[in-house]
């Protein structure tokens, strides 16, 4: 039996609808339902990207901030993932409260940035055409430059999840006047390399890399995952999120004693949001080379980059300072990981293990204790700088 037939036998069978109180809200209705000031912005990059910036200029309690603080999610995760566990958990309200002018980015693709001057993301597959290259060298410099420009600020904080601090190494890498305009990256659980020591739900696939890109690409699977998945799972998780938060704890590997159902509910209502075919297969590169390097372009390589291998990243080149927070029992990014970055980089200031409690790679958005264990430092560090 299939797995849509399961899915599908499982919603027949249920009781009524259970929807969560967020399903459905974009990231600036969640905002603003939670007593926050809300700004929606738009980026238009040469490409004809259209990039949104929800803006949360300062907490319940102060006034408008003049340290703008830039925090971007990882992949198949969108700006509402700083936002959607609520006023006592999500970072984003964290930092307003903190004094800091908030903006959540959306990459090319990623739900409220899923939008074109000319391509329609859902009959143009061209619109698809786009991996960590692309965002790390126009998305991110673009928004980092409006965030300033609006802010009329020098420079910026960074917050980075996974994906996140993976597209600023890259930038700053290739665009060296760039570390100037960071004042510090904060980076949970920062990709670039990604585990390859332990066995984790992406080995699956990255084993199989290069005839899983042939297969996608034969039956024209640009964005994943398919509109229809995402329809699916939102009608599974509105009849039975019991269901879905199982499925998502044996996937990641959870006990019942980890996770928090109302905000599982809340987190299956806006994941996974949209990638494109070429950033997934590019990330499950990374997981096999063991590696941090530039999209793949196999034959195409030596036009694209002048050399057969598409080249490292130099993360030598990097030197805005950084601070990294880890956990070793992130089956995603480990520790070991996140050592290799910091010695790599050229201003890594501190990696931060951390060995209370257990941290998995999810729980740097929605752990039960991730603001004490977690974001309370992170305030402090930023608090430095």
């Amino acid at each position: 039996m299939s797995l849509k037939v399961i899915v599908v036998t499982y919603i027949l069978f249920q009781g009524q609808p259970s929807a969560c109180e967020d399903a459905y809200q974009t990231v600036s209705e969640i905002v603003s339902h939670s007593g926050y000031p809300v700004q929606v912005h738009h980026v238009t990059t040469f490409d004809g990207y259209i990039l949104a910036l929800h803006r949360i200029p300062h907490g319940r309690k102060n006034t408008l901030s003049n340290k703008p603080v830039l925090m971007l999610q990882g992949a198949f995760i969108a700006a509402v993932g700083f936002v959607f566990t609520g006023v006592d958990h999500a970072l984003g309200y964290l930092l307003a409260d903190e004094g800091y002018d908030v903006w959540l980015a959306d990459v090319r693709g990623c739900h409220s940035s899923r939008n074109h001057t000319t391509l329609n993301p859902d009959t143009d597959p061209k619109f698809w055409d786009f991996s960590w290259n692309e965002m790390a060298t126009i998305d991110v410099p673009a928004m980092i430059d409006y965030v300033l420009q609006t802010t009329n600020q020098p420079n910026l904080y960074y917050v980075g999840y996974s994906q996140g601090s993976a597209l600023l190494f890259i930038t700053m890498s290739l665009y060296p006047e760039y570390n100037a305009k960071v004042r510090v990256h904060v980076g949970l659980a920062p990709g670039g390399y990604i585990d390859t020591k332990k066995i984790n739900p992406l080995h699956v696939f990255a084993n199989g890399n290069d005839l899983l890109n042939t297969f996608l690409e034969r039956i024209g699977m640009n964005e994943l995952p398919p509109p229809i998945y995402t329809f699916a799972q939102g009608a599974t998780c509105r009849v039975s999120p019991d269901f879905c938060r199982f499925l998502l704890m044996t996937v990641f590997r959870y006990k019942p004693s980890e996770v928090n159902s109302t905000i599982v509910t809340s987190f299956l209502n806006h994941f996974p949001a949209s990638a494109s075919r070429r950033q997934t297969i590019h990330i499950l590169g990374l997981v096999r080379s063991g590696l941090f390097k530039m999209d793949d372009f196999g034959a195409g390589n030596v036009k694209v980059y002048g050399t057969s291998t598409p080249p490292l990243v130099n993360l030598g080149a990097v030197t805005a300072k950084t601070h990294l927070f880890c956990s070793d029992d992130d089956d995603i990014v480990s520790d070991f990981d996140v050592s290799r970055l910091c010695e790599e980089l050229g201003a890594c200031v501190e990696k931060h293990l951390v060995t209370e409690g257990t941290i998995k790679h999810l729980d740097w958005l929605m752990g039960p204790r991730i603001r004490e264990l977690i974001y309370s430092k992170l305030v402090k560090v930023m608090a430095r700088y």
